[in-house]
């Protein structure tokens, strides 16, 4: 992925697709909830990175082995660097620190069919995160981190990411509906 951001031309969704093929959906997982697994409130901003990764996740799930995207999103220019390089820069240390383990878990169709699964379950908990709560950040890192196992072919890093995700969507329904309980009390 460094090594495309530095290269010359144009940097598009097609032709990062194009570049990781059959990775291309844990590669833009990545890229469209990196921004909610920062401990930041988004006041809803990320809802259309999510929505769109629910989408990919549905097409995982129905046994694509490539991203299909419109023509026009093919098109369209990934213009973040300064966010890249920082993402660049944490996907690095992770790099370093991971290696190829049970990676024949993370090829097979099943698994494609099973990540394409938590990827939606776990983007869903964090799409109805209630907003400036900041509980939308362990599901989206989970998604992260499961994309980056199955990018790196770690089956121990897609395992703490799916971890990850869980304890943050069991955090979105407890802490979601205490919020919902004491909103309805206030009315």
């Amino acid at each position: 992925m460094d090594g495309w951001f530095r290269s010359p031309g144009p940097k598009t969704l097609g032709s990062l697709t194009d570049l990781f093929a059959e990775k291309s959906f844990a590669v833009l997982f990545v890229l469209l909830l990196a921004l909610s697994a920062l401990p930041l409130p988004t006041g809803g901003v990320t809802h259309v990175f999510e929505l769109i990764a629910m989408l990919l996740a549905l097409e995982l799930i129905a046994g694509r082995k490539t991203v299909w995207l419109p023509e026009r999103w093919k098109r369209r220019e990934l213009g973040a660097e300064r966010a890249s390089e920082r993402l660049l820069k944490w996907i690095r240390w992770l790099e370093r620190h991971s290696r190829p383990r049970l990676g024949f878990l993370l090829t097979h169709r099943l698994s494609s069919v099973l990540f394409g699964a938590l990827v939606f379950v776990l983007t869903l908990s964090a799409f109805v995160a209630p907003p400036f709560t900041g509980l939308d950040t362990l599901p989206s890192l989970g998604v992260v981190l499961l994309s980056l196992g199955v990018l790196l072919d770690d089956a121990l890093v897609a395992l703490v990411g799916v971890i990850v995700g869980a304890v943050g969507a069991l955090l979105v329904v407890i802490l979601g509906k205490a919020a919902i309980d004491e909103a309805s009390h206030l009315l």
